[in-house]
């Protein structure tokens, strides 16, 4: 069963060691943001092996509670991009409220 979702899309994500990273876009089908006060991409994780689907992912979960962009849990943004900062793969449309 595939259930059709509306999440905000990753537009970018310029991580390119990520698994999920072809391209400069992510293809997981969703992606967690956020892990106590760090928006990092909690789905990143390092392969030389890469993804090669169609899809572009979507933000299933954010975690980060002081994000204006956080309703309940979920992002509200029309969509994020990703990118590397101090070592990890982190949410770059984070904005604290």
């Amino acid at each position: 069963m595939i259930i059709a979702t509306d999440m905000p899309e990753v537009a970018k994500c310029v991580v390119s060691q990520c698994a999920y990273n072809a391209d400069d876009a992510c293809h997981a089908r969703a992606i967690t943001i956020g892990e106590g006060a760090d928006p990092d991409c909690d789905t990143y994780f390092d392969s030389n092996k890469h993804t090669r689907s169609s899809r572009t992912a979507g933000v299933g979960a954010c975690k980060i509670e002081d994000c204006t962009h956080n309703r309940d849990f979920e992002c509200t943004a029309d969509s994020i991009q990703v990118g590397a900062s101090a070592g990890t793969a982190n949410c770059q449309t984070y904005t604290r409220h």
